[in-house]
Formats: structure tokens, C-alpha cells, sequence
């Protein structure tokens, strides 16, 4: 019988994955797709998570793979409101790793390889049932797979949390979200991640490696992948006026609606939920797959203490610990999502608070340990 079966091989699966066979426990990933991820999706990692993976041997190769910048901004147009230095943080990360999330996935997947695991796919699980001392997965091609536990890291629509019977409260916002990798020419640099607030929206500029930039944005409606003319009228009515931001080229783009929500409890019995599979929130701040991959060490680490005998109380206080800081993590993303969306007649004193609050470092320096993670140390 497996110690684990971890079903998604996301970042998330896949970083709980590399925690427990690295420890030397048994463990089966399963996955409904036949490849892993072949589009950039989350793009960044933060300080905080790059401590966590660096004693699984996944840091240096993402390190090594993404763009490190070293500020994060918010404008209104040209007008810098907010500046967030991440240089002189405490951290050997200090900065924001710009990175696709099909690099970060393969570099997990490698890693998970080379200590020996693998994934299984394409295999869709249908259900779970507790057996004895563990549960019993079933599988769509009729097959079934024993393990103690079961870790649900697949997604919004996990079938693990179905199963469970645990309740996914909340909601979905009403505007899309439109995101792109681009080129760019014009008033873009590369030394910083830029939230731009505007009337019309927010818009997020970000540097990735080989001289892309990756657009995320709030819209009432878009086309399901979106072109070049329509991305340049966004940054057009959000992004930098003195000198304007040029789309040259479409690498890759896509709509999505964005829900808002947590589950009920993190823990039911022998199931364990990590990442999108337990909270989904806005994508301001870029936090979504930096909670996942906490989740994913804080729960393979627990889960490897508890099959070393330890009591299964430790996974109720995952539960309760990791459920409060995606509370914290989903008002944080909804405060920025809600401050770049402030109807005109509020935008100055909005403004003139953060340049205000701009002016004191220990609003900065809070700031940055907030939005590296590495507040939750």
C-alpha cells in the first residue's frame, strides 16, 4: 500500500510529492492530463517560497531559469503611488522570480524523477473510500490504488474534495481576467513587477525570461484568447501615457474567470486539501500558486511526521493553520483587487494615502515581507 496518493500534478502535487519521497515514503501521483502544463499561467514564485523548496533541491534550478526583480510598484499611469523594495530583505531570494509555470512544473518533475518517483497519466480519479487503516481510490480505467492518505492538489474542481464531502464556499468575480505573454516596446523596463490601477481596471506588467512581459488584467468581457489589438487597448487606457507600452507580438494569451473561495475544512479523515483544490482568490499580489506550494511542503511534511507515528492531531493543525493564512492571503488579494477597481470620485485620496504611506519604510518594509511571504515564516 502507498503512504500517499497525491492526486494533480500541478506545482502543488508535485512539490508535496518531491517532500515525501524525498523522506522516503511511498507515494503515487495520479493526474488527468496526459502532459503536464504547456502554458505559463502563474509566473511568479516568491522569496519565501524558494526557502521552502531550496532543501528539496528545486531552488537552484529555478533560480537559475527566471528573471529576479527586485521591486514591486504601484502606479496610477505615470505616477509611481507605491514602491516596494524586496533587495534588502533578510532572505538569500531577495527579489520576485518572474518564471513560467511550465518551467516551474518540468524543474519539479525532474526533481521528483530524479529521487525515483513518477506520475501517472493520463488517469481521472471518480472516487474514494475509506478501507480499513486507509482509503481505496478509484479510478476511471477501473483501476484502484490503496494508500493511507489521500492528498487533493487538483484544482478548483477537485474531485478529492467532492469525495470528502467538504463545502467550497464563496463566490466568483464579476469582471474576467485576461492574461498574456507578450513582447513589448516602449515604457516598460525590467526591474520591477507594476500593479497599475485605473478606472477601468487593473493591469499588472511583469518581465519573464527571454524578454516577455506577462499582462494580467480585469476586464468585463474579452475573447477567449485574446489578441494583440485587444491587449494594446488595455494598456493604452491603464498602462504608462508619457511613454506608451507597445505590443509587438501575442506569445501566448487567455481569459478566465476568477472565483473566490475556501474550503470548509482542509481535513476530512485520511483526505488532506493543498492549493486550488482548498482556496482560489484574485490573482493581485501574486500569491495563488506561492500559498499552493506552502501547503504542499507544511502538508507532506506533516504527513510524513504522523506515518512516522506522530498523532494525527498534526493534521488538524495543518488544516486550522493553513485555512487562517489563506484567509489572510484571499483579503490581501481582494484589498488590491478592490483598491485598483475605486470609482473616480475616490481615486485622488486613494492616491495621496499610498504616496503618504510611500514615504514611510516601515510601511515599505512591511509591505515586502507581506507580498514575499516571508511574514509567514
Amino acid at each position: 500500500m502507498n503512504d500517499v496518493l497525491i492526486v494533480g500534478a500541478g506545482p502543488v502535487g508535485l512539490t508535496a510529492a518531491i517532500v515525501l519521497t524525498q523522506r522516503g515514503r511511498r507515494v503515487q501521483v495520479i493526474d488527468n492530463q496526459a502532459e503536464g502544463a504547456n502554458a505559463s499561467r502563474a509566473a511568479v514564485v516568491h522569496a519565501r517560497t524558494l526557502e521552502l523548496l531550496a532543501p528539496y533541491g528545486v531552488s537552484p534550478d529555478l533560480v537559475a531559469r527566471g528573471v529576479h526583480v527586485p521591486a514591486f510598484s504601484i502606479r496610477d499611469r505615470d505616477a509611481t503611488l507605491l514602491k516596494v523594495p524586496f533587495d534588502d530583505l533578510p532572505t538569500a531570494y531577495p527579489y520576485t522570480l518572474m518564471i513560467s509555470q511550465a518551467d516551474t512544473e518540468a524543474l519539479l518533475l525532474r526533481r521528483l524523477e530524479q529521487l525515483g518517483g513518477r506520475v501517472l497519466r493520463p488517469v481521472t480519479l471518480t472516487g474514494v473510500s475509506r478501507h480499513h487503516d486507509g482509503i481505496v481510490a478509484v479510478c476511471a480505467d477501473g483501476r484502484e490504488i490503496g494508500a493511507r492518505y489521500v492528498l487533493g492538489a487538483d484544482g478548483l474542481h477537485s474531485t478529492v474534495r467532492r469525495c470528502a464531502g467538504i463545502d467550497f464556499a464563496g463566490d466568483t468575480y464579476t469582471d474576467a481576467f485576461v492574461l498574456a505573454d507578450v513582447r513589448l516596446s516602449g515604457g516598460i523596463g525590467a526591474g520591477e513587477v507594476i500593479l497599475y490601477f485605473s478606472p477601468a481596471g487593473l493591469v499588472v506588467v511583469a518581465p519573464l525570461p527571454q524578454g516577455r512581459h506577462r499582462i494580467v488584467a480585469t476586464v468585463d468581457d474579452a475573447p477567449a484568447e485574446p489578441d494583440a489589438a485587444f491587449v494594446q487597448r488595455l494598456l493604452d487606457e491603464r498602462g504608462p501615457q508619457a511613454r506608451p507600452a507597445v505590443v509587438e507580438q501575442i506569445v501566448w494569451s487567455s481569459r478566465f474567470r476568477v472565483h473566490h473561495r475556501i474550503a470548509e475544512a482542509f481535513r476530512s479523515d485520511r483526505t488532506i486539501l493543498a492549493g486550488d483544490a482548498a482556496h482560489v482568490h484574485s490573482p493581485a499580489g501574486g500569491q495563488g500558486m506561492n500559498l499552493g506550494i506552502e501547503d504542499a511542503v507544511a502538508a507532506g511534511e506533516t504527513l510524513d511526521r504522523v506515518l512516522d507515528g506522530a498523532p494525527e492531531s498534526l493534521l488538524d493543525a495543518y488544516a486550522a493553520e493553513r485555512r487562517r493564512t489563506a484567509e489572510s492571503v484571499i483579503a490581501l488579494a481582494g484589498r488590491l483587487t478592490d483598491l485598483a477597481t475605486l470609482p473616480p470620485g475616490r481615486r485622488r485620496l486613494r492616491n495621496a494615502a499610498l504616496r503618504i504611506a510611500g514615504t514611510v519604510p516601515a510601511v515599505r518594509r512591511t509591505a515586502a515581507y507581506r507580498l514575499s511571504g516571508l511574514d509567514r515564516r
